[in-house]
């Protein structure tokens, strides 16, 4: 039988995000992760939980929810009118890191499932999520190391799989007020049931587990690297299109929100510090330019270079 098992994937969900919690404390060596658990007063609820002022990560949130209602916001039916008179029910792990040291990039990643119900139809579901990577002073070998991980965990469901998700990716994290990529990608997807729920469930599976086996050795390898003031400033100058995608772009933010999540879970991806400098532009030939002339390229294939 195929029909959706919200209590798998719910397991699974919570089990994720207390494994990327362990590694990320791991490897920071100083702090651990404060959690919040809370309720919503619609029905549902999650466990936030959020690293500071750690040894590497300035700021890490791994967020999982599990919220439930009767009536979906106005957001989600204007794009899908079939949910229209459904109950639903919504559950992820989403995560958002921001290290100290500007030679560790931004990462963000999530992996989600909905379902909305109607007595004595066919249920509508899917799952969703990905991962992206930001970074500030970026190397090659580090991108080329983030992207084969994300073709390998895509290649057993198909050839295509990566190049459509990795466009996507690239297409969905555009500033486009800014004409301009947020990171260098990664994966994105969404609406994904056509599969049937067991390989739909093993891929998104594929893609929580894959984070950390793309993330990690970056930290690794960037972690010692010396920084300083001009590292500093540049990195939260960068930050600043991380807070402008995630209030003017991210979907996901919106539904949230529009949905009475809880508004500190949502906003955690905001960094903890970030500044603006009015028509900023990196001196010539500086590691500041390098970023937007080498890396900051739309649909770059990184898997060619």
């Amino acid at each position: 039988m195929n029909y959706p098992d919200i209590g798998r994937v719910k397991a699974f969900l919570q089990s994720l995000q207390d494994t990327i919690c362990q590694k990320i404390t791991e490897l920071d060596g100083k702090e651990t992760f404060l959690e919040q658990t809370w309720e919503r007063s619609e029905g549902g609820g999650g466990r936030s939980r959020v690293l500071t002022n750690g040894a590497i990560f300035e700021q890490a949130g791994v967020n999982f929810s599990h919220i439930q209602g009767e009536k979906l916001p106005a957001s989600a039916t204007a794009h899908r009118p079939e949910l229209a008179g459904r109950s639903y029910q919504a559950m992820g792990v989403s995560l958002v890191i921001h290290p100290l040291n500007p030679y560790i990039p931004t990462t963000h990643a999530n992996v989600r499932f909905f379902i909305a119900e109607k007595e004595g139809e066919a249920p509508v579901w899917w799952f969703g999520g990905g991962f992206d990577l930001t970074p500030f002073y970026a190397f090659n070998e580090d991108v080329i190391h983030w992207h084969t991980v994300a073709r390998d965990l895509c290649l057993p469901y198909g050839d295509d799989v990566y190049p459509k998700y990795k466009h996507w990716c690239d297409e969905y994290f555009f500033l486009k007020h800014r004409n301009e990529p947020r990171g260098v990608g990664g994966l994105f997807f969404d609406d994904l049931n056509q599969w049937g729920f067991d390989n739909c469930f093993n891929f998104t599976q594929a893609v929580g587990h894959g984070f950390l086996h793309a993330y990690v050795p970056i930290v690794e390898k960037r972690c010692g690297h010396s920084w300083g003031e001009r590292e500093r400033q540049f990195q939260l100058y960068r930050r600043g299109r991380y807070v402008e995608f995630n209030l003017v772009w991210d979907r996901g933010t919106l539904f949230g929100l529009q949905s009475g999540g809880r508004t500190e879970s949502i906003l955690m991806s905001m960094p903890p510090l970030v500044r603006w400098e009015y028509d900023y532009h990196p001196e010539p030939n500086s590691p500041e330019a390098t970023l937007y002339s080498e890396f900051l390229i739309p649909g770059k294939d990184w898997l060619t270079q």
